[in-house]
């Protein structure tokens, strides 16, 4: 099972999952997406890898490293999280609701879409 994490919570479940490990923030959105909405959150690497190129980019990702996987309203992001889980991946979780629950939740200037 995926855990489900909300924008709200997830600075907490990056500290609790980092270990020694810093956590990465996986953005699965579109090049364009991110430059309509982008975020930052202290104490993970942010890393911007569209849905698309997850496969054949997987050797860059570090299957022991706690990984919270974002994209708009939270589809794609979870379809990711179940990959890297079946791959191995030891920690994972989606961002439920996505960018758009960020918006909502916690940085009402963050642009919509």
């Amino acid at each position: 099972m995926i855990e489900q994490v909300s924008p709200r919570d997830l600075a907490s479940w990056l500290r609790a999952a980092g270990g020694d490990r810093q956590p990465l923030l996986l953005d699965v959105r579109e090049p364009q997406e991110w430059r309509l909405a982008s975020v930052q959150i202290d104490g993970a690497e942010l890393q911007q890898m569209a849905m698309h190129t997850i496969a054949p980019r997987l050797h860059e990702l570090d299957p022991a490293r706690p990984v919270a996987v974002l994209c708009h309203h939270g589809g794609r992001s979870m379809q990711v999280a179940m990959f890297l889980a079946q791959r191995g991946f030891a920690r994972v979780a989606n961002v439920a609701g996505g960018i758009d629950a960020w918006a909502l939740q916690l940085d009402p200037a963050l642009p919509r879409y």
